[in-house]
């Protein structure tokens, strides 16, 4: 009779999808998160003024920007647009140069040494870390403005992501043809040709096409701080307020960007 009793007082369990510390941890993110959010808006002190006629300035500019200056195209345009698909294919090819070798230091599974694999894994950070535009200054001053330095800040740009992601690729590789070369005595050279290649060639050439996809767009405005390319005749026609050679120029970047993923595109489902 006790326990009949006891059991019909007692509180029935209820079914919790967080535990107190877990309720805890989040409800002191979403407060730290607004108040990040607060602080932010009140120190980048945006204008309300501008805010309000913001539609009215976009709908003039627009307006300004068509009809397009056609005549511009052969003048300027036509010539920097072939530079910057220069500058995206010489500095992928580069960066792949450069990429390979430092991803087959840094896989663990090839290369048995901590201090290369720091060094490579080093490399990647450091290069990845840094934006395109960056390097293009860098280079700019190094240099001199041209299409030598926009070269070589998508190649820099391009090593981390590349390096890094042919990297984890190597090291996935299936062991067991790595084991029976080198089971049969095969040199280091026949066993990343015949035992790893034939399994990371398809990340390669989807690594290779995605990059200078990529880069032709990162390329377009390299030309902003002189590292040649369409960017440079952007530049100078929104220092001049020539609004229809503008808006000439982002249609040509859109029209090349949209074409390049198509093309990349189609040789990915081709080869891979």
């Amino acid at each position: 009779m006790r326990t009949s009793t006891a059991l019909e007082t007692k509180a029935p369990r209820r079914w919790q999808r967080l535990t107190w510390p877990e309720r805890l941890a989040r409800s002191v993110f979403y407060i730290v998160a607004m108040a990040a959010l607060v602080w932010s808006l009140k120190k980048i002190e945006v204008i309300p003024e501008f805010l309000y006629d913001a539609p009215e300035q976009t709908a003039d500019l627009f307006q300004r920007m068509w009809p397009f200056d056609w005549a511009f195209y052969p003048k300027a345009v036509q010539a920097a647009l072939i530079e910057t698909l220069h500058i995206a294919t010489l500095g992928t090819v580069l960066s792949l140069l450069i990429a390979v070798p430092l991803a087959v230091l840094a896989a663990r599974n090839i290369t048995h040494s901590r201090v290369l694999n720091s060094a490579a894994q080093l490399i990647f950070v450091s290069t990845r870390s840094v934006n395109s535009l960056i390097w293009a200054l860098l280079f700019v001053a190094v240099f001199g403005p041209g299409a030598l330095a926009g070269v070589l800040s998508i190649a820099c740009r391009s090593i981390g992501f590349v390096g890094k992601l042919f990297c984890e690729a190597l090291e996935e590789a299936a062991p067991g043809p790595i084991e029976a070369l080198t089971a049969c005595g095969a040199p280091a050279t026949l066993v990343l040709a015949k035992g790893y290649w034939p399994q990371v060639q398809p990340s390669f050439w989807s690594l290779a096409l995605l990059r200078w996809d990529i880069n032709i767009r990162e390329s377009a405005v390299l030309g902003l701080v002189g590292a040649g390319g369409i960017g440079v005749a952007l530049d100078g026609a929104m220092n001049n307020l020539y609004w229809d050679q503008v808006g000439l120029i982002l249609a040509v970047i859109f029209v090349v960007v949209m074409v390049a993923e198509v093309i990349t595109t189609a040789i990915r489902s081709r080869i891979l």
